[in-house]
């Protein structure tokens, strides 16, 4: 039924544009891998020190989620993850959830 691949960032202060620019401009391929069909960024509450951003990829099953782990096209997309110059907006390592689709509603 589905499978959806999340990963939730914690976002300094004041760095939200920088850290949806990285977002917009990065070489996602996700379009080339089978099973994907869908990718949204979340823009979630602010915190004390920081604002919750979710990524949201939902796959035809968790093999196709897997499968692109070990792809081509996400060694390419995750390629300059983190090595971008001045201090980052990201606050530690993103957390990593995922979750099998149990019910669905159209």
């Amino acid at each position: 039924m589905g499978y959806i691949a999340m990963n939730r960032f914690k976002i300094r202060l004041g760095r939200e544009a920088d850290f949806e620019s990285i977002w917009a401009s990065r070489e996602s391929r996700l379009k080339e891998v089978p099973g994907f069909r869908e990718f949204r960024l979340l823009k979630g509450p602010e915190a004390a020190d920081h604002r919750l951003y979710s990524s949201h990829v939902i796959w035809d099953s968790r093999e196709d989620f897997e499968a692109w782990t070990k792809s081509e096209q996400f060694r390419a997309a995750h390629r300059n993850a983190g090595k971008r110059e001045g201090e980052s907006p990201i606050m530690g390592h993103p957390q990593f959830e995922g979750f099998e689709t149990v019910l669905h509603e159209a």
